[in-house]
């Protein structure tokens, strides 16, 4: 038993960056591919200004970034606070326009998961050099 605690304690924060990385580039990539879907979650801006669709592929791009990082390892704690910094806006953004919804409440789930993963220095599976 003591071992597979000691296993599951080493490789939670591993799963954990992972399972980030997968969210992150799920909506990178829909935001990519069908970005006219998400500028109406761009703030202040028309939701059918050409403005409004290229800052979704900016922020299509950096999830995606992000999340290429977290899975693969590289500098996981700076793409963690990264993609902190990008889901507090996304929380507050949604929370000024819409009120507490379920996806306000998702998003918070999800930005404390990237807000933990900022201070774990002992991951597996990381490139270093």
């Amino acid at each position: 038993m003591e071992r597979a605690v000691t296993l599951i304690e080493s490789w939670t924060p591993t799963a954990a960056r992972v399972i980030l990385g997968a969210v992150l580039a799920w909506f990178g990539y829909h935001e990519l591919v069908v970005p006219l879907v998400w500028t109406g979650y761009v703030p202040i801006i028309s939701s059918t200004s050409h403005l409004a669709e290229v800052l979704v592929l900016i922020h299509g791009w950096v999830l995606l970034l992000c999340a290429v990082a977290l899975v693969v390892g590289i500098a996981p704690r700076v793409a963690a606070a990264l993609a902190a910094v990008m889901l507090l806006e996304i929380v507050i953004s949604l929370t000024v326009s819409g009120g507490l919804s379920d996806l306000v409440l998702r998003d918070i789930g999800v930005l404390g998961l990237s807000v933990s993963l900022i201070g774990l220095k002992n991951q597996r599976l990381l490139l270093r050099r």
